[in-house]
């Protein structure tokens, strides 16, 4: 029976096992049988992984993961994982693709590997004659950050360019010294914290001044992931559709409103497959609405425009701080296994075909938002999930499934109702 009098404040719980764990919390929570053995089932996870991925751990939430097929990316087919519990995101980018994928498919690039760490300086009265001394000082800077990671500069990374701005706040005038790293195949975030730890008080010591925040920045705008394609006027159903989906575009690119949901369609792609390869989504995002705002407003991460040919043009442009090594990329059995079915042999690599996954999930989306509307296809899906969760079993999904979307009423009270005529029958 669930305790509704307990206290949160448990002495030495990190200390325990996972097993242990799972039953104090199962008793403090009521949970049953079922409940508990669901704890204890970490799935492709071991149990030894997960305990020293994250602290008090107690079990994994399986989020399915499904492949984009049809991808062409800079002239080599892909075959792209992807981690997600929303309907209609996979299939999304599967039909986007095919439609491109006779064209050419897509071609990216990328800026570089470079990630920023910020040195935060206070108690400067002089702000701008202290800018000036840090910057006289980059090939000290230099040798003070590479001299932390020895592997790294071996490798060919290390130190780039060191960039100082003069800020007005709250507090009044902050001096920010920007180091820039090419952190190569590894996100970098542990790297670039190291150095900026490192640098700190010297940054003091050169200024007089007191540093506070060393810390990297997820507005990874040198770490630019860019891809574009071609949708030729014939293959997406002729001119008003694209011109459709250009009108979808444009409310994006000048109402906030709009681009904060056409953003998110193009996150569903991005995320589900930086998730799949044991990346970190939340800087991903973060880093890709930061951006989406650089111009001062919140707008589209994508560009849509039409060919001299009358065809479809779609770009995007995207920071993309993701890795192959560290992290749950080298723990999470199933990262791995996400990375080995890309075959992708760079982080720049990866962060490319992400970026060319989220422009096709954006033009799925407005071709959908511009034709058909986005609930027929997403609830066409949904149906399913809808049909599961009123207890349908084997066959009895897809049977449910399609009697709610023939009503056009995919709800689960509706659901209950059929389910009960389809086994009365």
């Amino acid at each position: 029976m669930n305790n509704a009098n307990y206290s949160s404040r448990i002495s030495g719980f990190h200390k325990k096992s996972v097993d242990e764990r799972i039953a104090l919390i199962a008793d403090m929570a009521g949970l049953n049988d079922t409940e508990r053995a669901l704890m204890g089932n970490s799935g492709n996870l071991d149990q030894e992984i997960g305990n020293h991925m994250i602290e008090n751990f107690l079990g994994t939430m399986t989020i399915p993961v499904g492949i984009a097929t049809n991808m062409k990316v800079d002239g080599r087919d892909v075959l792209v994982p992807m981690a997600t519990e929303e309907s209609s995101v996979v299939a999304a980018v599967c039909n986007a693709a095919r439609q491109s994928y006779d064209n050419g498919g897509f071609i990216t690039s990328m800026s570089g590997t470079r990630m920023i760490a910020q040195i935060q300086l206070v108690q400067v009265s002089d702000p701008y004659h202290a800018r000036m001394a840090i910057l006289e000082r980059k090939e000290d800077i230099r040798l003070i950050c590479d001299a932390c990671d020895p592997m790294l500069i071996k490798l060919g990374g290390g130190f780039r360019e060191l960039e100082v701005r003069v800020i007005d706040t709250l507090s009044g005038p902050m001096v920010i010294t920007h180091i820039i790293v090419d952190t190569l195949d590894a996100m970098g975030a542990n790297a670039v914290n190291t150095m900026a730890e490192k640098l700190a008080p010297f940054i003091a010591q050169w200024t007089g001044g007191r540093t506070y925040l060393r810390i990297l920045s997820n507005l990874a705008d040198h770490r630019l992931a860019r891809a574009r394609c071609v949708w030729r006027s014939e293959d997406i159903g002729g001119a008003d559709v694209r011109d459709g989906m250009l009108l979808a575009y444009h409310f994006a690119e000048a109402d906030p409103y709009r681009a904060a949901t056409h953003n998110k369609g193009i996150m569903n792609g991005i995320s589900a497959v930086v998730l799949a390869t044991g990346n970190d989504t939340r800087a991903v995002e973060s880093g890709a609405h930061a951006y989406a705002s650089r111009h001062g407003r919140y707008t589209s991460l994508t560009r849509w425009e039409v060919t001299n040919e009358g065809h479809l043009a779609g770009s995007i442009e995207v920071p993309m701080a993701v890795g192959l090594i560290g992290g749950a990329t080298k723990l999470h059995p199933m990262a791995k296994t996400a990375l080995k079915i890309l075959n992708v042999q760079s982080a720049s690599e990866l962060a490319r075909i992400i970026a060319a996954v989220g422009l096709a999930q954006n033009f799925a989306a407005i071709k959908a938002l511009a034709t058909t509307g986005i609930q027929k296809g997403h609830m066409s899906l949904h149906s399913h999930n809808i049909a599961m969760m009123a207890g349908a079993v084997g066959h009895e999904v897809d049977q449910l499934a399609q009697i709610l979307v023939a009503k056009g009423m995919v709800r689960l009270d509706i659901a209950e109702k059929e389910l009960a005529l389809i086994r009365g029958s």
